[in-house]
């Protein structure tokens, strides 16, 4: 049902993917960033890189998802 009405609203397989891809690379962008917060005392710095990291797999499997409905 969210897969239908996802691919009624223009979202692909590709735009998910790419997303995901793209949180992975957000992920590694914050968690490089994060060096200069622990500097600063800041304990969880990191903890933004990591959470943005968890989005790569919900998108995959999204767009996995997606690519086998706009195969049928």
């Amino acid at each position: 049902m969210l897969v239908k009405k996802m691919h009624e609203m223009g979202v692909r397989s590709d735009h998910v993917y790419n997303a995901a891809v793209g949180s992975i690379g957000l992920s590694v962008i914050a968690w490089l960033t994060s060096k200069k917060g622990e500097k600063s005392g800041s304990a969880c710095a990191d903890r933004w890189g990591i959470f943005v990291g968890t989005w790569a797999p919900t998108l995959f499997g999204l767009g996995n998802a997606l690519h086998q409905y706009e195969q049928r």
